[in-house]
């Protein structure tokens, strides 16, 4: 029984998404709220993702001395760690995962709340594709800033290692700085790039897809919202290990 609900609403979700990218019916009106959904789910995110990134590369720098005391490891081993815990799961999966309750709940509740005031129907019944309308800036507008939004992270958690190496000499800034440098493989930032890309698909068409499925008033809204960002984040972490056993095997 759980396993037809489960098959049924892949399908309906499947449905959906084949709306949701048909050809814009005005190129204008869609650059235009593609553009907005860009700032509102992306740019406004910043804030946010400054602090967590500054004090998620502190507390990295910081746990990874305190647990690695060998005398034969070289001392630059800290920054190096530090560098690829950021690049390869941080800076992309941990990151999204954080989003995805913030971006995912806000995409959900907007859409259920359109739907239960039936603002969608409104649009149905101009003759509008109305899942076309409201879903496919924000799936697109949300992998267009995604990559941006993940090097930002790359960038403000190293500089959050660096600034904990400076307030209290836990390691020698210099040698954190060699240690970031030390034995760098570039396929790990193209890497945590594309996983972000699908990360943001699952994020804004899985929210979309509760959000504009939603049946009720306010209190279902509040449900849509809460099983959006639980099925993206099940959703973030199978696709991550999938991903990472592809690319990185």
């Amino acid at each position: 029984m759980a396993l037809n609900k489960s098959l049924d609403r892949f399908g309906n979700y499947c449905m959906f998404m084949w709306r949701s990218f048909g050809v814009p019916e005005k190129w204008k009106v869609f650059f235009r709220r593609y553009a907005d959904e860009i700032s509102k789910l992306g740019i406004d995110s910043i804030p946010l993702i400054l602090i967590v990134s500054l004090f998620i590369g502190s507390l990295c720098t910081i746990l990874i001395k305190l647990n690695i005391s060998n005398p034969l490891l070289p001392r630059y081993t800290v920054g190096m760690t530090t560098r690829e815990i950021i690049l390869l799961e941080f800076s992309s999966s941990i990151l999204c995962l954080i989003l995805s309750g913030k971006i995912g709940s806000n995409i959900a509740s907007e859409i259920g709340t359109m739907r239960v005031t039936e603002q969608i129907d409104a649009l149905d019944i101009m003759g509008i594709n109305s899942a076309n309308f409201l879903v496919m800036p924000k799936v697109l507008g949300l992998i267009t800033i995604m990559p941006f939004i993940v090097v930002i992270c790359m960038a403000t958690s190293l500089f959050g290692g660096y600034l904990i190496c400076i307030l209290t000499g836990i390691v020698d800034p210099d040698t954190y700085i060699y240690g970031i440098q030390a034995m760098f493989i570039e396929w790990y930032v193209w890497f945590a790039l594309i996983k972000s890309l699908f990360f943001a698909f699952i994020i804004s068409s899985i929210s979309a897809y509760y959000g504009y499925t939603v049946q009720g008033g306010s209190v279902e809204v509040g449900k849509a919202s809460t099983n959006a960002v639980v099925m993206s984040n099940i959703m973030i972490l199978v696709a991550d290990v999938i991903l990472t056993k592809l690319m990185l095997q």
